[in-house]
């Protein structure tokens, strides 16, 4: 069995013929969240996000928030796959599971601030879809001009969305939703810029980091390989012996067994 030093661009594992990479990784338990969200339908409100419930002494809030999730989160997982799963393969799996951790650290950070202003603090932070949204948002600004839906530019298709939700947020009078939505979408484009994306936007804050190529997959070869190899190396070096001596002195100087194995050297060096 051929074994390699794993690539940044290899799954984390495979379950089966599924690749299961950071991104689909994070989309399956986000599935898995809203199945139990099925079964326990209460748990919802247990893992919601609010300073003041933090506060009040439930501070595993900041950690399980994006898994309040209802069975709508199947979509919010194919996006997430989707989008996500191209720009694993500009990062890596490594890159990208920190892009998502810094996703989750910018939203929190970002509805944190904006909660603390009582005037804005009405709302909560749940669920796996703002992750999946900032990571829609990240792919449309890497690739402005690639044709969406109808061949719509992605740029186009991101604009709109993010007008939408924010007119709905107005809507709704949701201001503190709106901030913290803004805030959060500054956060993440400086972090995913020092992870490699969104080096055309030279106006982002941040230097950003060089993509490098993945390494080399280095195999080791089967011993059976490795001592044919040295065979067919050995054989060679008779043969071109042989062959010198032939150049030089002419074939009558060679030897009947000479002969003989200049004929075997040349048949097992074509047949491989």
């Amino acid at each position: 069995m051929n074994r390699h030093f794993a690539s940044p661009e290899d799954p984390w594992f495979r379950l089966g013929r599924l690749d299961v990479s950071t991104s689909v990784l994070v989309g399956l338990i986000g599935v898995v969240s809203g199945v139990v969200w099925v079964i326990v339908p209460d748990i919802y409100q247990l893992l919601l996000y609010h300073p003041s419930l933090v506060v009040a002494g439930q501070a595993w809030r900041i950690a399980t928030w994006p898994l309040a999730n209802t069975i709508w989160v199947v979509l919010s997982a194919i996006i997430l796959w989707y989008f996500g799963t191209e720009l694993e393969r500009l990062v890596g799996r490594l890159r990208m599971l920190w892009l998502i951790i810094g996703t989750w650290a910018g939203l929190t950070i970002a509805f944190t601030l904006v909660a603390l202003m009582p005037a804005l603090s009405g709302s909560y932070l749940a669920g796996l879809g703002l992750i999946q949204f900032a990571i829609m948002l990240l792919w449309i600004a890497e690739y402005p001009n690639r044709p969406f839906f109808f061949g719509i530019p992605a740029w186009i298709f991101g604009t709109v969305i993010l007008a939408l939700q924010a007119l709905s947020m107005v809507a709704m009078r949701d201001y503190g939703g709106l901030l913290s939505m803004l805030f959060s979408l500054v956060l993440v484009a400086v972090m995913a810029r020092r992870f490699g994306l969104l080096s055309a936007y030279d106006w982002i804050p941040g230097k950003p980091a060089v993509r490098t190529a993945p390494p080399a997959r280095t195999r080791h070869e089967p011993r059976s390989r490795v001592r044919q190899e040295q065979r067919r190396a050995s054989d060679r070096e008779q043969l071109d012996a042989l062959l010198d001596q032939i150049n030089d002195h002419g074939i009558q100087s060679l030897t009947d067994a000479q002969r003989k194995e200049l004929m075997r050297l040349r048949d097992r060096l074509r047949k491989g």
